[in-house]
Formats: C-alpha cells, sequence, structure tokens
C-alpha cells in the first residue's frame, strides 16, 4: 500500500455518551469484548499501515495506558490535543508526527481493512486530488449528515440534511496529501472550533477535486449509548471477535468456565476468565468482558457486560450497556426497551434501552431499573430500590 502512514483522531469525550465516558474517552468505550479503538486499528494493519499517530487528550491516560508504544509490532506515537477545538484542530496537532501522504480516521467508529484499502485505491488513481474520503450508504443520512456525489466527486457535505433524498454518508476514513495542514489553517474557526468538514466544504466551493469513493462493509458510529448495542450486534453478525467458535455464532474463550446446565444463545460472545453459572441464558446478542460473572438462572440479552462485572443470581438483563466492575445483585430486573432517554437537554422516544449502567456502581439485590434508565459510575443502589430517569454519578439510592 502506498500510504503507511494512519492519524487516529482519538481525543474525543464523548458527551452523549455519558455516563459511560465519565471515567474514559469515547474510543475505549466497548463495542462487543473489546475497545471501539482496537477495531480501528485492527483495520489499519491489515489494510497496511506502518506507523500509527494517535491524537488524544481527555482521559488520555487509558488509551496510553491500554495500548503502550504499540500495537501488534505496529509503533504509535501518541499527539495530545489539550483543548477540543474540533476536528480540524485535533489533525493539525499531528502535523508534526505526518511527513508523507497519510490516512485519516476517526476512533470511535469501527470499521474494516476493506474500506481502507479502497479509499487508497482511490487516492492513488487521483494522486492530485485535494482530499479522498469514503462515503457509505446509509439508510438514515439525516441523523450523520450527508454526502452529494457525482461522477467520483463530492459536490456538496450536507451537515444536517432537511429531507430523506440523501442516502450516502461519510465513512470517516480519508486519504491526504500534507497540503491539508495548510487547507486547515486558512479555514476560519466556528464557533471557536476548527472542524475538518469545514475546510473540506471550502475546498469543494473552491473547485478542488474532493473525491468520494463508495464503500462498503462495517462503519457504525456510537452517537449515543443504546448505539453500542447496535454496534456489538453489528460486529456479532461478522464474527469479528477473537474468542474460539464453540459452534455457529457461539464464541467462548478457552479460560472461560460456563456450566454445563447454561446455555448460550448465538450471537454471543464470552470473552477470557468468564464464569457463567447453571441455568443461566446468555443471548442472543450479548457481549460478555474479561472476568464476567453470571451467577445461576440469570438471564442476559441483548446486552454488553463489560470487565470485572458480576449479574446476581436470578436476575434479568435485557437492552443493557454494562459499565466495569459493576454489581447488579440477586434478582435484579432490567426489563429492556422500548424506553423515552432523556440525553441532555433532548428527549429520545422508543429507543430500544432498559439500561446504562455505568462504571463501578453497586446493586444490591431485587434491585428494579425503568427502561431508559441512565446509572452514573460510582451509584449505589440499595436492596430493594426503584431507579428511572438519570441517577448521578455516585449516589445513594435508598428506595
Amino acid at each position: 500500500m502506498s500510504i503507511r502512514t494512519a492519524v487516529v483522531l482519538a481525543a474525543g469525550e464523548g458527551n452523549r455518551l455519558r455516563p459511560l465516558t465519565h471515567n474514559r474517552p469515547k474510543p475505549m468505550l466497548p463495542a462487543a469484548n473489546r475497545p471501539v479503538l482496537e477495531y480501528v486499528f485492527d483495520a489499519l494493519i491489515d489494510a497496511g499501515v506502518e506507523d500509527l499517530a494517535v491524537v488524544i487528550g481527555y482521559k488520555r491516560d487509558r488509551v496510553q495506558e491500554h495500548f503502550g508504544p504499540t500495537y501488534r509490532d505496529v509503533p504509535i506515537e501518541y499527539v495530545a490535543q489539550e483543548k477540543q477545538l474540533g476536528s480540524g484542530h485535533a489533525l493539525r496537532c499531528a502535523e508534526p508526527a505526518v511527513d508523507e501522504p497519510f490516512l485519516l480516521v476517526n476512533g470511535d467508529r469501527v470499521i474494516e481493512s476493506g474500506l481502507v484499502q479502497d479509499v487508497v485505491a482511490e487516492f492513488e488513481t487521483y494522486p492530485d486530488a485535494a482530499a479522498t474520503l469514503g462515503v457509505l450508504e446509509h439508510r438514515d443520512a439525516r441523523r450523520y449528515g450527508a454526502v452529494a456525489l457525482s461522477e467520483g466527486r463530492i459536490e456538496k457535505l450536507v451537515e444536517k440534511p432537511d429531507s430523506d433524498d440523501y442516502r450516502l454518508i461519510n465513512a470517516g476514513v480519508y486519504a491526504f496529501r500534507t497540503s491539508i495542514f495548510d487547507a486547515i489553517g486558512e479555514t476560519e474557526r466556528r464557533d471557536g472550533e476548527l472542524q475538518l468538514t469545514d475546510t473540506l466544504a471550502r475546498l469543494i466551493d473552491d473547485g478542488e477535486d474532493v473525491r468520494g469513493v463508495r464503500v462498503d462493509g462495517l462503519s457504525p458510529h456510537a452517537t449515543y449509548p443504546w448505539d453500542l448495542l447496535t454496534v456489538t450486534r453489528e460486529i456479532l453478525a461478522r464474527g469479528r471477535v477473537d474468542e474460539p467458535v464453540r459452534e455457529q455464532g457461539v464464541w467462548v474463550d478457552e479460560t472461560a468456565l460456563v456450566h454445563d446446565d447454561a446455555t448460550l444463545q448465538a450471537p454471543v460472545v464470552v470473552g477470557p476468565d468468564c464464569e457463567v453459572g447453571p441455568g443461566a441464558v446468555v443471548g442472543p446478542n450479548v457481549a460478555v468482558g474479561r472476568n464476567v460473572t453470571v451467577e445461576a438462572n440469570a438471564t442476559v440479552e441483548r446486552t454488553v457486560l463489560d470487565s470485572d462485572t458480576r449479574i446476581g443470581p436470578g436476575s434479568t438483563v435485557l437492552d443493557c450497556v454494562v459499565g466495569e466492575d459493576v454489581t447488579l445483585g440477586a434478582g435484579s430486573i432490567v426489563p429492556g426497551g422500548p424506553a423515552d432517554v432523556r440525553v441532555g437537554r433532548r428527549v429520545f422516544e422508543d429507543r430500544q434501552l432498559g439500561a446504562v449502567v455505568a462504571d463501578r456502581v453497586t446493586a444490591g439485590g431485587m434491585v428494579g431499573f425503568e427502561p431508559g434508565t441512565l446509572v452514573g459510575p460510582g451509584a449505589h443502589l440499595h436492596t430493594g430500590a426503584r431507579v428511572r430517569g438519570e441517577v448521578v454519578a455516585h449516589a445513594e439510592v435508598m428506595s
């Protein structure tokens, strides 16, 4: 591959994914049983990238401690973005680490290597283009912002489409020459931020050749907490997991202990050092992270369980995103969605979300969660408590 370097933007906080991002940056959230950023690195390396420049900012230590100086023997150079001032600003922070044509990807979106290779192939075909980016067909382009493509050229980036006429979105994979840094420097800030999309829009308006290549494959984007369930479902559907296959659609790590009387319903992945007790039913569409315990007669469906979490006996957990080091006591009930979920000042109706339970939450026995509940990190839900809406970090809920 002609492009050897990739810049990965992993500095974002992910406010719309709170309370999950209270203790870690958005790219380190779980997609199936691994952080999103691992899938990004894998796709780039599988496509032939030899150097990674990673822009970090919010909770940067979580990224550095997890990956260290290399990933799969590929060196990582970390670049700090001290203030969150937009994607264009983040890319400019990486300029000292780049001296040749390079790829740019978002670190919070799962991608596949074939998508990366398609963008590089288009870049090689049109080496004088100002930019090349992958575009992906999506049924809900209004949610992500749309791309108008004609004969391989991007004609317009539509930030907030007001109709359903658009079907293409930006896949978040770009190829640039180093001249893009000067173009960013000539872009006006908007609301104090320097956005890469503003630079691309200006280049298009100036008549520059901004190429778009239609790509296929996985590129789900987690904007809101319930999106992590969709991302996990898509990953499991494609079998993009590391654990050995036990049977069709069931992956179980060799160090996991699954009782003979437990049931694993495909698709489901059970990570290292886990234990699934007798009578437990896990799956479909469940990802069980490292060192998780699902005790006897518990039921877990359409859920992500992050590392070091324990689901008590007889509990029911549906449509749930559970963070690290969480304990749900015996008989806890998360009945699943749909639900109206408040994120900031906005209410999203009919979302398939039972609950979000952030890191280090402890729930006693027989705790009930109303659909759409968001529980902040470190909260303590006492035995028999009923929770709904938003529970703030470190709260004590007695009843």
